[in-house]
């Protein structure tokens, strides 16, 4: 959470709290700080032990859940870059020549034979699922 705050910030929020607060109330306001954190961590213990009490063993496998790999910006890295071991589906005109056809399933398909020409007549391929 506070990965970019460098000792440099620490020190000049300490000088400025020093200045708001002055020496007096300064090491009381540390000591409420210190007491306050403690209660909140005891009470994230609390609220975890019930949960655990009340879901039971069943949900263990809850623990080992990492919910940063369901981010949009991981979950969109991981589907775009991922290595698929399928081979992809061509989708599109199915007349073409033989070798278009075998490109593609296997796998390759040249792009000498992608912008192959077409008779005038014939409309362009069209994918009702694409639009």
């Amino acid at each position: 959470m506070f990965d970019s705050i460098g000792w440099g910030e620490i020190v000049v929020l300490a000088l400025a709290a020093l200045f708001i607060f002055g020496p007096e109330r300064l090491p009381s306001l540390a000591k409420d700080a210190a007491t306050g954190l403690k209660k909140v961590r005891e009470a994230i213990t609390g609220v975890r032990g019930q949960l655990h009490d009340t879901l039971g063993d069943d949900f263990d496998h809850l623990r080992d859940v990492d919910l940063r790999q369901y981010h949009p910006k991981t979950f969109i890295r991981q589907q775009l870059l991922a290595d698929d071991d399928d081979t992809p589906v061509r989708r599109g005109s199915a007349t073409g020549s033989t070798g278009v056809a075998a490109s593609a399933s296997a796998g390759r398909v040249r792009p000498s034979e992608m912008t192959r020409s077409r008779d005038s007549a014939t409309p362009p391929p069209f994918d009702a699922d694409a639009t």
